[in-house]
């Protein structure tokens, strides 16, 4: 699937279908051990979902993202349901895999626009809005299925469902504004401490509210939820990501297992019909909107078949119905077919859709020119990064600030990125040994980067990926010894600072040119101080 340029999902569910009975049968022996670790998988999968619910996203663009998820929402629903129907399911099964239907990955999504560079174009601004407000909308569903059909009357099933939606809304405002605040300034300081913690967190917090009558699912978002408005989301779920795959692989693995040879020949053709109906019907119903709300051709082009496959979330939401006996019959063997089908073919869609759209362009134009016009925001880029403000970095900062150059602070110590932010310095709290964060940077566009990481692996990892991205930036670097220098300039440093040279450089320098008098001493222990002092000053004039 890699050399295919394929999503690895499409990889699991596929050896999940060959290790299963339909070829190899090898997943009878281990069975309850495999469901209890998809079990994991789920409740990890929905952690981060909630970890990655950007509220704020949705206050930026404000009313699109809303209407064109809740257009495409209602769209995607009834017309999948109708479809079903008339295709002979019965009521539940319908209505579920219609919901099922209706939400786009966004996992798929977000990991294609980067690969793009799109993520901060308009139509990926947007398309991912539309992701938010699809989340959150299914958060929603997950409520209403988990509480009804529990044998109560209809008004006590809404009153439990209303009550328990303000329990929820109390809980994860609580939580993100007084607890969590206090737990993470302490918890951050250590990569490995907020691992554990953040574990500890999504189990405990889904746990409790199990216990309190939610069911796991609902507390696995509400847990990443509730972390998600700290400024270390993006190192949390970075973090996580890798232990969330691990279980993600064995639950899509088990998801595949389960397809049966007996009913491929009945439900193939109702997955290809409904694949058709997605990669179709939400591009057309988006491109609709997107242009009664003014958008160009393009980015509504862009952001329709963006969205034109199925979610992960739709497994979940149809496990959830079988476990509460709300469907029996094939719906998980036919929302596979569409996940393979949709997911494959709208991956190549989005990685080429620039092309796909010049080829559509002279069907476009038989409509007459494009009366609409939208600007791209331009990305924030820095001219320099400074890696590490403790000891070093803020001398550095001071002399970028002094020469008006445009610079930024990645720095691993929140107390740090806290007090950087507090005087309008940019500034970005995360680990630069981690992969996903340093592509949230713009590093490609800076022209210097000074590293007084003193860990050699960390900037080895460093310097190799900057190094892979921007052939003509200025590499500094730093270290304390001469072992592992050649690896560095190896990596693509064009200088590595060794600060016990420079400290004897600079005494050299004092034995040489000044007098050993106390007053001497005395200005040097004042400059001193001085200097100490700036440091906390250090970058306040920094040019916006």
């Amino acid at each position: 699937m890699r050399a295919l340029r394929q999503p690895l999902l499409i990889a699991y569910l596929l050896a999940g279908i060959i290790a299963g009975p339909m070829f190899l049968n090898l997943l009878q022996s281990g069975g309850q051990t495999f469901d209890v670790l998809a079990e994991f998988g789920i409740v990890l999968l929905l952690f981060v979902v909630g970890l990655s619910l950007n509220i704020h996203h949705i206050k930026n663009i404000g009313k699109v993202a809303v209407i064109t998820g809740l257009a495409q929402i209602i769209f995607t629903t009834t017309i999948g349901f109708l479809l079903l129907i008339a295709m002979k399911f019965p009521f539940s099964s319908a209505i579920y895999l219609a919901m099922a239907l209706t939400f786009s990955s966004t996992i798929i999504i977000v990991k294609l626009l980067a690969e793009k560079k799109d993520t901060d174009s308009v139509y990926g601004r947007y398309t991912i809005g539309l992701m938010v407000v699809q989340d959150i909308v299914a958060i929603f569903i997950m409520m209403v299925v988990t509480s009804v059909g529990k044998g109560n009357d209809m008004w006590m099933e809404i009153g439990t469902l209303v009550g328990k939606i303000f329990i929820l809304i109390g809980f994860v405002g609580i939580t993100a504004r007084y607890v969590v605040p206090k737990l993470l300034e302490r918890v951050a300081k250590s990569g490995e401490f907020l691992f554990i913690f953040t574990i500890t967190w999504c189990f405990g917090i889904a746990s409790l509210l199990y216990w309190m009558g939610f069911s796991l699912e609902i507390g696995a978002i509400m847990a990443g939820i509730s972390l998600g408005s700290s400024p270390y989301h993006s190192e949390i779920a970075s973090r996580i990501k890798p232990l969330r795959d691990f279980f993600i692989i064995i639950f899509f693995i088990i998801l595949g297992s389960e397809m049966s040879l007996t009913n491929i020949s009945n439900i193939w053709s109702i997955g290809v019909i409904l694949s058709i109906f997605i990669l179709i019907g939400n591009p057309f119903i988006l491109y609709s909107v997107f242009r009664m709300l003014k958008f160009t051709r393009r980015n509504s082009f862009l952001s329709g078949v963006t969205a034109a496959q199925v979610s992960e979330f739709g497994f979940v939401l149809l496990i959830v119905g079988k476990n509460t006996n709300h469907i029996v019959g094939t719906e998980l063997e036919i929302f596979t077919i569409v996940a393979l089908i949709t997911i494959f073919t709208s991956s190549y869609i989005i990685t080429y859709n620039e092309k796909v759209f010049d080829f559509l362009k002279p069907f476009f134009a038989l409509f007459g020119p494009d009366k609409y016009r939208q600007t791209e925001e331009k990305e924030e880029k820095y001219d320099a990064f400074v890696l590490g403000y403790h000891r070093i970095g803020w001398k550095v900062c001071e002399a970028l600030a002094e020469k008006n150059i445009k610079y930024a602070v990645v720095d691993y110590n929140p107390e740090a990125v806290k007090r950087l932010k507090s005087r309008n310095i940019p500034a970005f709290f995360g680990d630069v040994t981690d992969i996903e964060f340093l592509e949230t940077l713009s590093l490609d566009k800076a022209k210097i980067i000074i590293s007084t990481i003193p860990e050699y692996e960390d900037e080895l990892i460093l310097f190799k990926y900057i190094r892979k991205h921007n052939k003509k930036i200025i590499i500094i670097g730093n270290l304390y010894h001469n072992t592992y220098l050649d690896d560095l300039y190896e990596a693509g440093a064009n200088y590595v600072m060794m600060t016990h040279l420079l400290g004897g450089q600079w005494i050299s320098d004092i034995i040489k040119e000044k007098s050993w008098t106390e007053k001497i001493f005395s200005d040097l222990r004042k400059n001193q101080k001085e200097e100490m002092l700036l440091r906390f000053t250090s970058g306040v004039n920094h040019p916006n």
